[in-house]
C-alpha cells in the first residue's frame, strides 16, 4: 500500500503541473503562470476543433498592417493544413493599439459573435482593411459589413449603440499588456506544457518550427 501511494504522488504531481504555463514575456523579468484556460478565456470562438494539441493565439488590431498580411497570407495555409485537420485550433484577441476605430471594429466581431457570426464578420473586416489610421473603420462601414455577413441589422446596431463590449476589449488589450503583448501580429503558440511566442508577421516556416518544438 506504501509503494502504491509513493508511486501515485508523482504521477500526481506531473498531471497538476501540466494545467500551468511558465511563461517569461520580453518586458519583465518575473515569469507569469498562467494556465491554457486563463489564456483562452474571453477571446474569440474557438476556430478548428476544441481538443487540438495546439493553440495558436494571435493578438491582432484591425487596422494593423502585418495583422492584415498574415490573414492574407500564413494564416490561409495554416487553416487549410493544420486547423482543419484537427492538429491546431486559433483563438483571436483584441489589442487595440491604433486608437478607437480598432477598438470599434473589436466590439463588432462580439456583437456579430451575439448572432453565430463572430468569424465571418472578423474575416470581412480584414477582407475590406483600408490601412492604418485612414478612417476606413466607421459605423456605415461596419453596418455594411454586418449587411454581407446577413446580421440582423438592428440587433447589431443596438449592440454597438450601446457598447456591449467594450469593457470585454479594453480587458483583452490590459491582459496582453500584463502578460509582456508589445506589438501586433504577436502570437502564443502552446500546448499543454509549453508556450513559445512569436512575434509580428513571420514566415510560415517560423510557425511550422514552433509547432514541431510542441
Amino acid at each position: 500500500m506504501i509503494k502504491l501511494y509513493l508511486l501515485v504522488i508523482p504521477i500526481a504531481i506531473g498531471i497538476i503541473s501540466g494545467m500551468f504555463l511558465v511563461f517569461f514575456p520580453e518586458s519583465e523579468n518575473d515569469p507569469k503562470l498562467l494556465t491554457s484556460t486563463k489564456l483562452i478565456d474571453n477571446g474569440s470562438p474557438i476556430l478548428g476543433d476544441p481538443n487540438a494539441p495546439i493553440t495558436i493565439l494571435e493578438w491582432g488590431d484591425y487596422q494593423c498592417t502585418f495583422c492584415y498580411r498574415f490573414h492574407e497570407n500564413t494564416l490561409d495555409i495554416l487553416n487549410n493544413d493544420f486547423i482543419k485537420t484537427g492538429k491546431v485550433k486559433l483563438v483571436f484577441k483584441d489589442f487595440p493599439l491604433n486608437g478607437p476605430d480598432s477598438l470599434l471594429a473589436a466590439e463588432a466581431s462580439y456583437c456579430a459573435e451575439d448572432q453565430e457570426k463572430y468569424w465571418q464578420y472578423h474575416d470581412e473586416l480584414y477582407k475590406n482593411w483600408g490601412g492604418e489610421k485612414t478612417g476606413w473603420i466607421t459605423r456605415e462601414s461596419l453596418d455594411r459589413f454586418a449587411v454581407t455577413v446577413s446580421l440582423d441589422l438592428v440587433e447589431f446596431n443596438t449592440c454597438l449603440n450601446v457598447h456591449k463590449y467594450q469593457n470585454r476589449v479594453i480587458a483583452l488589450h490590459e491582459f496582453g499588456k500584463e502578460i509582456g503583448i508589445d506589438a501586433t501580429p504577436s502570437f502564443l503558440v502552446f500546448n499543454d506544457q509549453k508556450i513559445i511566442k512569436i512575434r509580428g508577421n513571420q514566415p510560415l516556416e517560423v510557425f511550422l518550427k514552433t509547432f514541431d518544438e510542441l
